[in-house]
Formats: C-alpha cells, sequence, structure tokens
C-alpha cells in the first residue's frame, strides 16, 4: 500500500467542508440583513464560530480545517456572483426542483467578461481562515468552474440571452478558465494547498429524467460534458505541483433534500478525464447506483461518500466496510477514502440533524477510516 500517498490529500478520513451553522451566528446573519448589526459586527460574529468550528475540527483529528462555509448562504452562489462580470438575478424559483422544501429563486446572467477579482470576497475569507487555523493545514471550497456554465446557459436555458463577447460559446468556457486560473493562483500565494471544485453539474447529468428533459431543449450532453472536462482542465492547468484540487460530485443537499438520482454510468468516463488529485463520490443512498462505473478512475483517487450528511441514524460500521471492499473490484484500496456523502449545510439552513450528531458522523467516517487503512 503506497503509504506516503494516504498521507496526502484527500485523506483516508476526510470531509466535504460546510458544517452546520450554530444558532447564534443564524441569528447575526439575519439582524446584518435588517440593518440591526454592521459588516463588521457580522465578521467579528463569524470570527468567533469559526474559531469554535476549527477547534471542534481539530478535537474531531481531522487533518485539514475548513471554515464550515459560515460566511456563505450558499455553497456556490455567493462565490460565483462575486465574480467580475457576473450579476445575481433573483426568480420566482429555484433552477432545479429539489424533492421537499425549495431554497428562494436565483439565477446567474453574464454582463460583462468573466473574471476573479483581486478584492473577490473569498480572498479575505481565506485569510482569515488562516489566521484562526495558525499552521494547521486548512482546506477551501468553491464552486467547479461548470457551475457557471450550467446555472445560466442549461439550467437557464429558455431565457438566457448572451452579451456580444459570449456569442461564442469557446469564448465563454476559456473566459470562466481564466477566471479560475486566478482564483488558484491566488489562493495558492496565501498558502491554500489543499482546493476542492464543489460540482452539481455531474449530479444532475446522471439523473435520466435531466438528461431527457435537455435533450428535449436541443442539448447534446456528451459535447456538454466534454466542455466542462476541457474547461476545468484548462483552469487546472494553474495548479502548481505541491497543490491539490479535488472535486465534490453533488446530487443537491437543501435541508436534507436533493434533487438528482442515477449511478455515475452516464458520465462516468468522461468524468474521470478531469485533471482532479481526487474525487469525493456520492454513494450514500441506491440513488447513486453501483461501483461498476469506478472502472473508468484508473490511477485516480476516490472519496466514497458511504456517510450520509443528511440524516443522523449512524450507519453500520460492517456493513461500510463490505462496501468499501466491494468498492475495490474496480479501484485499488489505496486509492479509495471515506467521507460523508456531502456537507452538512450546503446552505445556511443546515440539514436535519443536531451539532450532536454531525460531530458523531465525523467521528464515524474517522473510526471506519481507521480500521480500514490504519490512519
Amino acid at each position: 500500500m503506497a503509504d506516503k500517498n494516504l498521507k496526502q490529500p484527500p485523506y483516508t478520513y476526510d470531509i466535504v467542508g460546510s458544517f452546520l451553522r450554530p444558532a447564534y451566528l443564524k441569528e447575526a446573519r439575519a439582524q446584518f440583513a435588517a440593518g440591526q448589526i454592521d459588516r463588521d459586527q457580522l465578521t467579528a460574529v463569524e470570527d468567533k464560530a469559526i474559531a469554535e468550528l476549527v477547534e471542534a475540527e481539530k478535537k474531531a483529528g481531522l487533518k485539514a480545517v475548513t471554515d464550515g462555509e459560515f460566511r456563505r448562504a450558499m455553497w456556490h452562489l455567493d462565490f460565483l456572483e462575486a465574480l467580475d462580470g457576473v450579476e445575481h438575478v433573483d426568480t420566482t424559483n429555484w433552477s432545479v426542483e429539489f424533492k421537499g422544501p425549495k431554497p428562494k429563486g436565483a439565477q446567474l446572467r453574464f454582463v460583462d467578461k468573466i473574471d476573479f477579482p483581486a478584492d473577490h470576497p473569498f480572498v479575505e475569507h481565506y485569510r482569515r481562515l488562516t489566521e484562526i487555523a495558525g499552521d494547521y493545514p486548512t482546506k477551501l471550497t468553491i464552486p467547479a468552474p461548470s457551475m457557471l456554465h450550467l446555472i445560466p446557459c442549461v439550467r437557464g436555458k429558455a431565457t438566457y440571452q448572451s452579451i456580444d463577447r459570449y456569442q461564442d460559446e469557446d469564448v465563454l468556457s476559456h473566459d470562466i478558465a481564466v477566471a479560475y486560473q486566478h482564483a488558484i493562483t491566488v489562493f495558492y500565494d496565501l498558502g491554500c494547498r489543499y482546493l476542492q471544485f464543489d460540482d452539481t453539474s455531474w449530479g444532475e447529468l446522471c439523473d435520466a429524467d435531466k438528461r431527457a428533459a435537455y435533450e428535449a431543449q436541443g442539448i447534446d450532453l456528451h459535447a456538454l460534458q466534454e466542455r466542462y472536462v476541457c474547461t476545468i482542465n484548462e483552469a487546472l492547468e494553474a495548479k502548481p505541483a505541491d497543490m491539490t484540487i479535488t472535486t465534490h460530485v453533488c446530487r443537491g443537499n437543501f435541508r436534507s433534500t436533493w434533487f438528482s438520482s442515477g449511478g455515475y454510468a452516464p458520465v462516468a468516463e468522461q468524468l474521470f478525464q478531469a485533471n482532479y488529485d481526487g474525487f469525493f463520490l456520492e454513494y450514500d443512498s441506491d440513488r447513486a447506483g453501483d461501483f461498476e462505473p469506478l472502472r473508468y478512475a484508473k490511477d485516480r483517487i476516490v472519496v466514497l461518500g458511504l456517510i450520509t450528511s443528511k440524516f443522523p441514524e449512524l450507519e453500520d460500521e460492517d456493513a461500510v466496510v463490505d462496501r468499501i471492499h466491494e468498492a475495490e473490484q474496480y479501484v485499488p484500496l489505496d486509492q479509495l477514502r471515506l467521507s460523508t456523502q456531502c456537507g452538512f449545510s450546503s446552505t445556511e439552513e443546515g440539514n436535519v440533524l443536531t451539532e450532536g450528531e454531525q460531530w458523531a458522523k465525523v467521528a464515524l467516517v474517522r473510526r471506519i477510516a481507521e480500521r480500514v487503512w490504519g490512519a
């Protein structure tokens, strides 16, 4: 077994990134939205909550800590809306249909050339995390480049209006990739060595109903998947050798609900052509299908999301160990890792479980990983 490899991220027991917000942080965010406190006051509360979270992450034995996405309302829009050339649009409905409670509607539009600005708020977010974490390794999560195309151009195809610069979608894809190259460089210069691109596009493209609906709109899904791989790989050209960049493929995570279902077969061959250092894949329910598509992983690291973050009940340890070994039919054990299937709070509302139940899930991931890999 490649012991040295097991000590690098993604780790044998890992996390996707988001954690449940404490009640006092939710209250402060509501007060800020109502104009009752200013930005500095909110930042002070966020700093306090993140410092407490980091200590809890360290206590749980995590090998890299995150800020829990505590400064965000949503896992992706806060990042994407702050890019140059991108604007938020309020809508009546969300761009995908969740199987339960619905988030507040939102869409994106392009208004100018896309780029990553030097004063992007996530720059300060990450800088403050490093100050709080000290010398402890950190992990930063941002939405994948494909999300910046998927939301307005695929989900919003019926109303999408291209600006002159993006009449040619190849130009759009290139600008998105370059913006992410700039982001990678900025975060690296701040000390980031573990970055994760979160992505629901591949999860949606696993879903037979969604595939049929997109094809009915005239979207060539094979070409779309090729476009996303090319855009991601162009972005990753900026990755230094000592930086790890992974992806998390998600099927939706809002108040313990979801919006996509289906195995990885429709996307696996193209997905594993993306030059990520690791793939966090959701495998916490039969909605994810079997492990057979992992045959395309070849020499890639696969993080099995076998522990659900949606519900408090703890999985049976022996059953999870058996599933890890089942995945070994397609991926060697030293290329496999374990995590929860998603974060605990992809939006500020959070999943339906308590903070104690959240940490019990993290502890379960660690116990099983130490049992399987010894570290």
